[in-house]
């Protein structure tokens, strides 16, 4: 009897210990799991960067971006909300990131008779002028970002001999469609005096 007792009580430390030897194990292996997770995590965020930095460089050739001019004129219109970044004119998922344009911030839009102007907190500020718009719709979505059918404000510009497209969301989004309608009568409005600029000119010279 005494030797059952022993035999048993013998198997339970047995038992024990592989236990103790299994656990210890377990968290060896959780402990790699971990470090491998977080190796793969930062090699990604090493590999977007990178890409990130050869996109900036494929687009090199973007010209600096204007700064308002020191009295543009009194507002037109303002708003207050985020800059969701600027792609390629009717590619939304062409990212630009040159000059700071891929960088999403807060924005303070001012519309006047000079053009756009965008100051963003924290990032690059710009200036469109008035010549340079060329259309203003609402859509939803650039650059990655996806909304609700018309909750972005995208503004379509020419920088250089590229057409732009900037995404905007105001804090209040029924405001959207004020500046739809006053971005592009400002383009029609430039568009006719342009014109009529031609045709006294032309007038002139016969």
């Amino acid at each position: 009897m005494t030797s059952l007792i022993s035999t048993a009580a013998g198997s339970a430390v047995v038992v024990a210990a592989e236990k103790k030897s299994a656990d210890v194990t377990d968290w060896a292996a959780r402990a790699g799991w971990v470090v491998g997770l977080l190796l793969f995590i930062a090699l990604v965020y090493w590999l977007m960067r990178e890409g990130w930095k050869w996109r900036g460089t494929l687009q090199g050739d973007l010209p600096e971006l204007p700064s308002a001019p020191t009295e543009p004129g009194p507002a037109k219109l303002e708003l207050s909300g985020r800059y969701h970044g600027s792609t390629t004119a009717g590619q939304w998922l062409d990212r630009i990131v040159a000059h700071g344009l891929g960088t999403r911030s807060r924005v303070e839009l001012t519309l006047t008779d000079a053009g756009l102007d965008v100051v963003r907190p924290g990032a690059y500020d710009f200036f469109v002028p008035a010549a340079q718009l060329r259309e203003a719709r609402l859509d939803k979505g650039i650059a990655g970002k996806v909304l609700a059918e018309g909750g972005l404000l995208i503004v379509t510009w020419e920088h250089g001999e590229k057409l732009i497209d900037s995404g905007f969301r105001s804090d209040h989004a029924a405001e959207q469609a004020d500046w739809v309608e006053a971005v592009n009568n400002m383009i029609n409005a430039n568009a006719n005096t342009n014109a009529k600029t031609m045709e006294t000119k032309e007038g002139t010279a016969r």
